[in-house]
């Protein structure tokens, strides 16, 4: 599958293993795909998120990211619907980490050189990947492009996609900036 990507789609794939890494966790996941694309420049990708306001905002979508992983990993919908349940996950997670500190519940190894190895990648990661490929396909594109990781971002549910739509980023007016129909279109 990796034969048909675009050089800016594999650099983003080696960014998030690298913020898999760095962050010292067990596998690479949706977040760090999210992650690596918000650091790419002169790429399709880059110039969605700069059309759609996001350039501006990285350090929101990197803050909202990382309010995901001190909650377990839990989007903001989730944590809304077991609040209708009655469990406070705000509490759960300030009381986890008054015993344990700060972070405990992320997953992230606070010694992070426990893995020498490559980075697996999680389930998530794996369907971003699947489905960066099946739109490609459906938009007889010849290539798999960052674009393509982007707007498979947008439509699997989980932290990355909601936290996108929180900040207007999103398939269809992703569609829209690449494809036209839109004030702006990316080249080809």
């Amino acid at each position: 599958m990796f034969e048909r990507f675009t050089k800016d789609a594999r650099a983003v794939v080696m960014g998030a293993v690298e913020h898999a890494e760095g962050a010292g966790a067990g596998s690479v996941d949706t977040e760090h795909l999210l992650l690596a694309l918000l650091e790419r420049e002169d790429s399709r990708a880059s110039f969605a998120l700069a059309a759609l306001g996001l350039a501006e905002r990285g350090d929101a979508v990197r803050e909202a990211l990382g309010d995901a992983r001190r909650r377990a990993g839990l989007s903001q919908a989730d944590a809304e619907a077991l609040a209708g349940l009655g469990i406070d996950v705000s509490e759960i997670v300030a009381r986890v980490e008054e015993v344990h500190g700060v972070g405990a519940m992320s997953g992230d190894r606070k010694d992070k050189g426990w893995w020498s190895g490559r980075r697996s990648f999680g389930r998530g990661a794996k369907e971003i990947l699947e489905k960066a490929l099946r739109i490609a396909v459906a938009r007889r594109d010849r290539h798999v492009g960052d674009e393509h990781i982007l707007l498979a971002l947008t439509i699997r549910p989980g932290v990355p996609g909601e936290v996108l739509a929180d900040h207007g980023v999103t398939y269809e007016s992703v569609t829209r900036v690449l494809y036209g129909g839109g004030e702006a279109k990316a080249a080809g």
